[in-house]
């Protein structure tokens, strides 16, 4: 086995959803992008499939041209350890626009700073100062 990747399918949303990603989480960027052609099933130029590093995590992303009768859960998030909390702040911020908490930030007990929430795609995060 060559290795685990996280894989993210979208239905239309997927370069709007790794430009916010790539833009909020440091360190983050576009590895590569495979686009619809002509006569594919997806729009043309719509990201078909992308590899995008988030703070080094290797994470697909897909545009799925079907309807599916499910999306994300909060079973599966991405954890994001920050170093400060001016920096979870602004993750926090950027991503839950649109969105909603499922704990906003707080002192847990178990952390001293920690939000999980659901982007406006929802895919979950939990948000921790490390």
């Amino acid at each position: 086995m060559k290795k685990v990747t996280p894989f993210l399918m979208f239905e239309g949303k997927a370069e709007e959803a790794m430009t916010l990603y790539c833009e909020t989480v440091p360190d983050s960027s576009v590895l590569d992008v495979t686009r619809y052609g002509a006569g594919e099933d997806g729009p043309e130029v719509a990201v078909k499939l992308a590899r995008v590093s988030i703070a080094g995590l290797e994470v697909m992303v897909y545009n799925s041209p079907v309807h599916h009768g499910f999306t994300f859960t909060p079973s599966v998030s991405l954890y994001v350890d920050c170093s400060t909390e001016a920096e979870l702040n602004g993750i926090v911020e950027t991503l839950a626009k649109g969105g909603g908490f499922l704990m906003p930030p707080d002192n847990y007990g178990f952390s001293s700073r920690f939000a999980w929430l659901n982007d406006r795609f929802g895919v979950s995060w939990q948000v921790n100062l490390a």
